[in-house]
């Protein structure tokens, strides 16, 4: 049996990365950011955890050459979709199965931590990595692989001191 495929999942950092995202992410072979970076120091502070391919966000400059309109990429087997859902208004996963036909649609936006599975299919919103904003709990996903199936986790980041 091959082993799984584990993806870090992250969006909405808005040019913060938490110190505890290193440990969330830890192992992760591959770092899928769902926009919302704002800022290259971001993209290289998680470059330090895995390689990393970025869709840009709302909050993005246009024609950052780091980041692209949207991610298809297939691991083992699954068709994974990363964009960053404003191009949607407001995203929902009913809209995003609509608009997208990949195995794993995974995007950002909304801050708001969602697995939702729909016919064999997963929409993942990751959570917001960033500032705080909206009194959510600030998260990141792993994203796990395996015999032709995805899974995911939510980590909620608890940062050190904080209420």
């Amino acid at each position: 049996m091959p082993d799984a495929i584990v993806i870090g999942l992250i969006s909405d950092t808005h040019g913060q990365v938490r110190p505890e995202v290193h440990k969330a992410l830890a192992g992760v072979s591959l770092i899928l950011h769902a926009g919302d970076v704002c800022g290259d120091d971001v993209l290289d502070e998680l470059g330090l955890i895995a390689p990393v391919l970025a869709v840009a966000g709302n909050c993005d400059p246009p024609g950052d050459p780091r980041l692209v309109g949207h991610i298809e990429r297939t691991f083992d087997g699954v068709r994974v979709h990363v964009s960053h859902g404003h191009e949607l208004g407001a995203p929902t996963p009913e809209k995003l199965l609509a608009a997208y036909d990949a195995d794993v649609i995974v995007y950002g936006h909304t801050h708001r931590q969602l697995v939702t599975r729909a016919g064999g299919r997963l929409v993942v919103n990751p959570g917001a990595a960033g500032p705080r904003r909206f009194d959510l709990q600030p998260s990141v996903a792993r994203l796990t692989i395996r015999d032709d199936r995805a899974d995911v986790e939510i980590i909620p980041i608890v940062v050190s001191g904080s209420a």
